[in-house]
């Protein structure tokens, strides 16, 4: 093999064959990691590439800078082009990769396939421009074209592909069940758009994504009976969403906290653009209290997706079509329809989601939503109501968007329950409300899975104090009546 020059680039297929040399690279960007600090005092990140003579797989190359700032930002993997220059190729378990050198390598990115230009919009160190080089860039921008699946997104799959239990699709890579601790956890890949890069507390950030789909309904293993000391969160993360994100937040399809699972080790997340659809692999999505949330791992990698992406394009026209409907805001495992447990005064007032009636620019406001009902305060029916007889029950109800406590009092829950019937009556449409099995006992009753039905009902917001509107804002079920 005759020795290449130091100016050269060497094909991926044949750099793989050069361990310990030192070579000079330039492909498509497959995927990045996120930025840490690594075990020195240097920064780390990986980025995967791809070229005409490895399309399969992409080679590593774990980039070492002084400083996070210097680390390469790829604003677009649906294309965008690194040169490498003077980095090393290493094995390791068989595992062949390219270490970038802070002190003798250097890298330089481009805009991808839809750019014309060759200035770089990032550079380590100083890129001196080389003729040779626009004809490199210029034919990795007309192979991607040509082979337009060489990024595809085809296998990365939606929110609604979570599945609880053994119902398990390529999504997942790997599942953990923990009865104990009501914790389902899965790696996957997804893609979806980051709605929110927050940071919640002082260096802990949480991510909100979104794909325009519904997470599907979980089992629910809480103990009715523990409803007063340890009620049903209604947020997946112990934090809160402020009332100015939550209302710029979409009303239709499931916003899925991402928190970080790393231990003591930090990512540099706040790299990610808001507003950006990101590819995730390794991706942790876990279910908590029967609340779906996911986790960034130290192996998570990620890679930013054009809008003009096939499976961005189809997610958004399925979004828009179905927030047309007149029926569309109804979950899509309610579909065709909920069940009969319930009917309202209004049945001809089209649906909306709970998400929407959070953000509803007015306190008082009157809305038809599709629910489940997850769990009951005070638990026992024969609590259900005051020493003076009036109905007082707490319900927590949850669509894909979002889950909420919701009042059944005084009148309204009499027109629920149609008057006031025996205890044994009261329990047997409690049940019904709450997924609980007729053969099981008030006792056993509380240690097994709930899956609450779809129910219809109209909800009636409100405030409680005039000088704190939103902070005392409630919601009250009315108009609905339980036929089961």
């Amino acid at each position: 093999m005759s020795k290449r020059r130091r100016d050269e680039y060497t094909p991926i297929a044949e750099a793989m064959s050069l361990i310990n040399n030192k070579v000079n690279l330039i492909g498509l960007v497959l995927q990045t990691g996120f930025p840490k600090k690594s075990k020195g005092t240097d920064f780390f990140c990986l980025v995967k590439i791809i070229d005409e003579s490895y399309p399969n797989g992409g080679l590593s190359v774990n980039i070492f800078t002084e400083t996070m700032d210097k680390l390469p930002v790829v604003l677009s993997h649906g294309g965008d082009i690194i040169l490498l220059s003077q980095v090393v190729m290493k094995v390791h378990e068989s595992v062949v990769y390219a270490v970038f050198n802070k002190k003798f390598s250097s890298f330089a990115l481009f805009d991808g396939k839809f750019s014309t230009s060759f200035l770089p919009y990032q550079c380590y160190l100083i890129y001196l421009a080389k003729e040779q080089d626009k004809k490199f860039i210029l034919g990795l921008r007309k192979w991607l074209v040509d082979h337009p699946t060489a990024l595809d997104s085809s296998n990365f799959q939606s929110l609604k592909d979570i599945r609880e239990g053994g119902g398990f699709n390529l999504l997942c890579k790997s599942w953990l069940w923990t009865h104990a601790l009501n914790i389902f956890i899965a790696n996957f890949d997804g893609i979806c758009k980051i709605l929110r890069v927050w940071e919640i507390r002082k260096d802990e950030w949480m991510l909100l994504v979104w794909d325009g789909t519904d997470t599907p309904p979980v089992a629910i293993n809480s103990k009715l009976e523990d409803e007063m000391d340890n009620p049903l969160p209604l947020e997946s993360v112990p934090v809160c969403l402020p009332r100015d994100i939550l209302c710029n937040l979409p009303r239709l399809g499931t916003v899925l906290s991402v928190t970080l699972d790393c231990g003591n080790e930090k990512l540099g997340v706040n790299v990610l653009g808001t507003d950006r659809w990101v590819k995730f692999d390794n991706l942790r999505c876990q279910l908590h209290a029967s609340l779906w949330n996911a986790s960034l791992l130290p192996i998570t990698r990620f890679c930013y997706v054009r809008d003009e992406d096939h499976i961005v394009l189809l997610r958004m026209r399925e979004h828009k079509e179905r927030s047309k409907s007149k029926w569309g805001w109804m979950p899509l495992s309610s579909l065709p329809w909920p069940t009969h447990v319930t009917v309202t005064d209004h049945p001809d007032v089209p649906f909306v989601s709970l998400m929407r009636a959070l953000a509803n620019p007015r306190v008082v406001g009157k809305f038809h939503c599709v629910v489940r009902v997850v769990a009951s305060f005070p638990w026992s029916v024969e609590e259900y109501r005051s020493p003076s007889g009036i109905y007082r029950i707490r319900l927590t109800l949850e669509d894909p968007t979002a889950r909420i406590h919701a009042y059944l009092y005084a009148e309204d829950a009499e027109h629920f329950f149609g008057g006031y019937p025996s205890f044994d009556v009261l329990k047997r449409k409690r049940n019904l409300l709450l997924g609980i099995s007729e053969s099981d006992g008030d006792s056993e009753m509380n240690e097994t899975s709930r899956n609450p039905p779809w129910i219809i009902c109209c909800l009636f917001s409100y405030p409680i104090d005039e000088n704190d509107v939103w902070g005392s804002r409630n919601f009250r079920i009315f108009a609905t009546i339980l036929v089961g």
